[in-house]
């Protein structure tokens, strides 16, 4: 008797099984082991193609401005990707499609006093071209319009010289804030949150539907308790979610390790220079040069890495990440055992999900206003926290006391969800055929046994 597993033992004994049960049979399937595989060299091919099309030439732009009343008086200024052509002649449009120029410009009648053109192009530039070749004009009728007046060039340009304005903390004096890049840091954590929720949410959802409908259920319910079956089943999930995560990024990592430095290879290929001539030291040259020109700057990344307390905050995510799963995976598990399809589920989703799309509309808020009010409120409410936090901390404005309340009005919640979910779970399970309202939930809570 004294060897007899004590009540405590014998529960987390179960709810290891139920665990074990839950990760062994999702990773043989072999859903799982293929997108394991794919995923990885999806990322990858992704990320070689951006790098690849990032190294390519753009298409030049050749503009033809079409400036009758010759007001331009000052020469265009060219870019890698516009080249600017005048001429103070109308064309046909018959002869403007043959010609060499990709884009005509016609400023028309009285363009100083009403500034307005008209756009012909042959195919449709970026946005970006547009913004060059609108900026471009603007300059140079904004330097007719001072000729016209009679006012200085270089006076008014020292007149309408904008302010350099530089936000320094004041408890670090001498030191670049980098708050911003922090927040787009702290954004993405929140928003890799909103996907793993979710995605690995549901699957426990439709879990339990699944054995709801193939009645396992009512076997497992004869030797473990709904609660047991509900945390066991949503923790098992989870960690075949970080083991899917974890694979994905130690392989993508390396695979795009591989890819970018055979591209680099290719775009800095030795053989080839030598073949131009160039010599070992022409060659060091050029590439510190192409290194100058991408603006990488390795100075300001070690200071960001400095001014950025990495264990602190992957702890703080690790946090909130864990217990935003847990909170919303038993939200989500309570829905499974109440519904016999998924066509029913909609009713009780639309509650769980828009939490977390105003966490994300609030989180967005948050990277260029961390001390709105409606930010401060959303890091403490459990159902928002989990991402509007995470942004907040990872800026450094997040103090400790608020960091802390946060973490245990989410723990407490958490708890206070789990035992609402636990109500439901145990009378939903053994369901059938009957449509459920909210009103019937409500009645669940309240049964006793």
């Amino acid at each position: 008797d004294d060897h007899r597993p004590q009540p405590s033992e014998d529960l987390m004994n179960k709810i290891r099984l139920i665990i074990w049960r839950e990760f062994i049979t999702r990773v043989r399937k072999p859903s799982f082991l293929i997108m394991t595989v794919l995923g990885p060299l999806l990322i990858t091919a992704a990320i070689l193609l951006m790098a690849y099309l990032g190294t390519q030439e753009s298409t030049e732009q050749r503009v033809l401005v079409i400036d009758t009343e010759q007001v331009i008086a000052s020469r265009l200024t060219n870019t890698d990707k516009v080249s600017f052509y005048v001429d103070t002649v109308l064309w046909a449009d018959s002869v403007f499609k043959v010609s060499p120029y990709t884009v005509e410009v016609n400023l028309l009648e009285g363009v100083l006093n009403d500034p307005k053109a008209v756009m012909y192009y042959k195919e449709l530039p970026s946005l970006m071209v547009q913004r060059t070749i609108a900026n471009e004009l603007e300059k140079a009728l904004e330097l007719a319009k001072l000729r016209d007046a009679g006012i200085d060039e270089e006076a008014y340009r020292k007149v309408r010289k904008p302010l350099d304005l530089k936000p320094v903390d004041i408890d670090k004096v001498g030191e670049r804030s980098y708050e911003q890049e922090r927040a787009m840091v702290g954004f993405f954590f929140g928003y890799f949150m909103f996907i793993f929720i979710f995605l690995y949410g549901v699957q426990v959802m439709r879990g339990v539907m699944e054995e709801k409908q193939n009645r396992v259920v009512e076997v497992l319910i004869s030797s473990v308790k709904p609660f047991q079956l509900m945390m066991g089943k949503i923790i098992g999930i989870a960690l075949v979610g970080f083991t899917q995560f974890i694979l994905w990024i130690v392989v993508t990592s390396l695979l795009a390790t591989v890819g970018l430095s055979v591209l680099a290879a290719d775009k800095f290929d030795p053989s080839s220079m030598a073949t131009q001539g160039m010599t070992k030291e022409m060659q060091m040259q050029l590439a510190e040069q192409q290194l100058d020109a991408s603006g990488f700057d390795q100075s300001a990344v070690t200071d960001f890495i400095d001014q950025f307390n990495i264990p602190y905050v992957l702890a703080v995510f690790l946090f909130y990440f864990v217990c935003g799963y847990l909170l919303y995976s038993s939200l989500l598990a309570a829905i499974g055992s109440a519904v016999d399809s998924e066509a029913d589920t909609q009713q009780f989703m639309f509650p769980i999900t828009i939490p977390m799309i105003i966490a994300l509309v609030v989180a967005q808020i948050a990277v260029g206003n961390s001390s709105s009010p409606v930010v401060l409120w959303c890091s403490f409410i459990p159902f928002t926290s989990p991402i509007v936090m995470m942004v907040r901390v990872a800026m450094g404005s997040a103090p400790l006391w608020q960091l802390l309340l946060s973490m245990a009005l989410l723990i407490a919640t958490f708890i206070f969800t789990t035992w609402f979910a636990g109500r439901i779970y145990r009378t939903g399970i053994l369901m059938y055929g009957k449509k459920i309202s909210w009103k019937e939930l409500g009645k669940w809570l309240f049964y006793k046994g």
